[in-house]
């Protein structure tokens, strides 16, 4: 049986319309390819840095007054008592000459001081009632704050921490013997030992009634604000 094609299902006729539909779909390739533009990559950072501009502490220069010296102590005057040659003058000294290598000499031997023995009181470290700064642990906290000052080479240097100091209340309630237990350096500290030094006096500590040395110990916290 012979096998007949139909006229809709020969493909060479529409040849022609193909190549132009390939040619063009070509072309727009092309002219896509020549109008692509490629840009340089950039990255943004949002992290922005802050730098933290802290103010350094200027410390007021005090003019100290230079007391004028003392004026010196009048010169005293001798006056000279003028004696004629004939006058007598009467010598209290007696000179005894009358010595020679048979005489015995007695040898000075100057009497021996006793040197009195100074007992140093005991140091306590707890007592029946402890010493307390005026006005109690608050008002001492708000005394360190107020007078402390950062040293300079501790705030370039980052340095920040906590000072251990040790020192002694007297009978009288002054502070004494006044050192570091524990430091962190960068002169953070010799100003914890000056702020100690320049506390008023304490309620002095008591046994039995008494007022007693008592051993102190006192953290000096250094902050960076």
């Amino acid at each position: 049986m012979e096998i007949k094609k139909s006229p809709k299902a020969d493909l060479d006729n529409k040849t022609v319309v193909f190549r132009q539909i390939g040619l063009i779909i070509a072309l727009a390739v092309i002219f896509l390819a020549f109008e692509y533009k490629s840009y340089d990559k950039r990255t943004i950072d949002l992290m922005q840095r802050t730098v933290q501009d802290i103010p350094e502490e200027i410390i007021p220069i005090t003019e100290q007054k230079v007391k004028p010296p003392p004026p010196p102590p009048p010169k005293q005057v001798t006056v000279l008592e003028v004696v004629e040659d004939d006058v007598e003058v009467e010598d209290n000294i007696e000179i005894d000459a009358d010595v020679d290598q048979d005489t015995e000499i007695e040898v000075y031997v100057p009497p021996v001081r006793e040197e009195e023995e100074v007992v140093e009181q005991e140091i306590f470290t707890v007592v029946e009632s402890m010493p307390e700064f005026p006005g109690g642990a608050g008002k001492m906290m708000e005394f360190i704050a107020k007078n402390i000052k950062y040293p300079a080479m501790a705030r370039e240097s980052g340095i920040q921490g906590r000072v251990f100091v040790n020192f002694v209340v007297e009978p009288d309630g002054s502070v004494s013997n006044v050192k570091v237990l524990r430091g962190i350096g960068g002169g953070c500290d010799e100003e914890a030992i000056r702020v100690v030094e320049s506390m008023p006096k304490w309620t002095p500590g008591r046994q039995r009634g008494k007022a007693v040395r008592v051993s102190f110990n006192l953290p000096v916290r250094f902050t960076l604000q």
